[in-house]
């Protein structure tokens, strides 16, 4: 028997998915996600992360990279043990020169070294950090932020790219109200793994959301700002200068998304999200936040606001990075995952919209990010941080372009594009 049909052999679980899943789950991430639908060439590097309760997953896509004669570089962080706890030990046991330091050089080395990245979430407790300071976090995320930085400046000069995955697990399972069986059903299906061929079928979503792209990116020139309204929400978003929508391209498995990275100074207006945050292994619901001249001035939540508010503490963490949405007709994804990467493309009755407070995506720029002077991302009012903090709803809404010569065209509506 060869060791791909062998079933897997991981930490006691109540399910883990067939042999044959794994493979269509690692070709998708191997051979569609990455260089934007291509997949991976002869030669190149892909760093690949994951937990140990990825470990089927990982080894999958390990021998996928292989297969494709790509060389890996494994991350394999492993899961908390009987009293001792991996991520939690660190911050309840560092001391503020730990939480600062980050080791540059080696980022430094492994950033030049990789070609591609592929990060694999999957925690057994996604509540681990629960109760931690919040500053403290948001302290070792701030110093780390260096390594993002080195990557994003090799993605917009065309030698980078990546995706992030889930491998669903008994804690994630659980704040999703199902079993872990059900659980993964929902990721098969959103990622097409029940078919023959997943990679055809998301080069074939990806036409579908490519066309959908071209057809704002016409209108975009014209356009003075967009109106989201609905019971939940009044918000003004200015696309602003230089812009560009963009669809997935694989950055992320599912991604149904259209999305751009606003000018954040126009930002006006109110929302409420009706889906939970779920950060730093900690679960924010009732999220409200009030801007003005493109900040937050005021935010809540039902639950942890003290984490929201500390998060809103890092530098530019008040403004807004992403405006997004998802048209349900694409998204076979109807159910509340307890995971970001999932329930920003949820398509179910009325798709969704979701917006990133942080950092922007640089390549939403419509000529060549690499060649832009961090003075003229500021102008252009690309917004930078640490954190790039999405958050969704799921409610009804409408969203209409307002026109720099006047008039109105409707853009979105009850889960649609309709340009």
């Amino acid at each position: 028997m060869s060791p791909s049909s062998q079933q897997p052999q991981t930490t006691a679980t109540s399910y883990t998915p067939p042999c044959r899943v794994l493979e269509r789950y690692a070709q998708v991430l191997v051979r569609f996600a990455l260089w934007g639908g291509k997949g991976i060439r002869k030669g190149e590097v892909v760093y690949l992360v994951g937990a140990e309760a990825t470990k089927p997953l990982f080894l999958a896509v390990r021998r996928e990279i292989l297969k494709a004669g790509g060389n890996v570089i494994s991350n394999f962080i492993p899961e908390s043990w009987d009293r001792w706890q991996f991520s939690r030990d660190f911050f309840e046991l560092a001391k503020p020169h730990q939480l600062d330091w980050t080791p540059k050089r080696y980022f430094r080395g492994l950033v030049d070294e990789m070609t591609h990245y592929i990060y694999l979430l999957g925690e057994d407790d996604p509540r681990e950090l629960e109760g931690i300071d919040p500053k403290k976090i948001m302290r070792a995320q701030t110093a780390r932020k260096i390594f993002m930085d080195w990557r994003t400046q090799k993605e917009l000069e065309g030698k980078l790219t990546w995706t992030l995955a889930l491998y669903g697990t008994e804690g994630y399972a659980k704040e999703a109200g199902m079993s872990l069986k059900e659980y993964w059903r929902q990721i098969i299906r959103a990622c097409f793994l029940d078919e023959a061929d997943p990679v055809a079928r998301w080069r074939a979503v990806q036409r579908q959301i490519d066309h959908v792209v071209r057809k704002l990116n016409k209108l975009t020139p014209v356009v003075d700002h967009l109106m989201v309204e609905g019971l939940d929400v009044r918000l003004k978003i200015v696309p602003g200068e230089k812009r560009s929508w963009l669809g997935g391209s694989g950055r992320n498995i599912p991604s149904f998304e259209v999305f751009t990275s606003p000018d954040w100074r126009g930002t006006e207006g109110w929302i409420r999200f009706n889906q939970p945050l779920y950060r730093q292994g900690v679960k924010i619901e009732g999220i409200e936040l009030w801007f003005e001249k493109g900040r937050v001035v005021k935010a809540r939540s039902r639950t942890n606001e003290a984490h929201l508010k500390a998060m809103l503490k890092v530098a530019n963490a008040d403004k807004v990075g992403e405006f997004s949405l998802t048209d349900r007709r694409l998204s076979r994804i109807t159910k509340f995952m307890a995971n970001t990467l999932y329930d920003e493309n949820v398509g179910g009755r009325w798709g969704n919209m979701h917006i990133a407070l942080g950092k922007a995506y640089r390549d939403a720029h419509d000529g060549n990010p690499a060649e832009v002077s961090e003075e003229e991302w500021q102008r252009l009012g690309y917004n930078d941080s640490a954190v790039h903090t999405d958050i969704i709803s799921t409610t009804r809404r409408r969203v209409t372009a307002h026109l720099k010569q006047g008039g109105t065209l409707l853009l979105y509506a009850d889960g649609e594009f309709v340009v």
